[in-house]
């Protein structure tokens, strides 16, 4: 299950719309369900994220945190976080000629990615070319 919590106020969010596609992405990804959270942010807030976790001082687009298993559980249902900078999706939309939903789809889908154990800089391309078929699949 997706959960979709919004910790922001330049932008109102639909969480329903936003948990929906979450889901039908995570199940195009992988056969059994997990559970992730997405986080809708000011660039303020991702920007101290990017810092503590990334050293970068700047605002980014979207961030994932992992989930890590404990050493007491026995299986761990939660695959993270994706935290997503909505003024950094507004802005990327208006410069890819995109509308926001479509720049927060494709912010969404590359987070779960990412949290499924996917990386862009060391996987010699896997990664984009699955994310690029999950586009189409999704109609992103």
């Amino acid at each position: 299950m997706i959960t979709v919590i919004n910790r922001q106020r330049r932008r109102r969010i639909e969480a329903r719309h936003w948990q929906e596609f979450g889901e039908r992405a995570l199940h195009l990804i992988r056969k059994d369900p997990h559970d992730a959270t997405i986080v809708f942010l000011s660039d303020p807030a991702i920007r101290k994220l990017n810092q503590k976790f990334r050293h970068k001082d700047y605002a980014t687009d979207v961030l994932s945190f992992p989930a890590q298993a404990e050493s007491f559980e026995t299986e761990n249902s939660g695959l993270g976080d994706i935290v997503i900078s909505v003024e950094r999706a507004a802005a990327q939309a208006k410069e890819n000629g995109l509308s926001f939903r479509n720049e927060v789809q494709q912010l969404i889908l590359h987070g779960l990615l990412h949290l499924c154990g996917y990386d862009h800089e060391t996987d010699k391309g896997e990664m984009n070319r699955l994310e690029l078929q999950l586009r189409r699949k999704l109609g992103i």
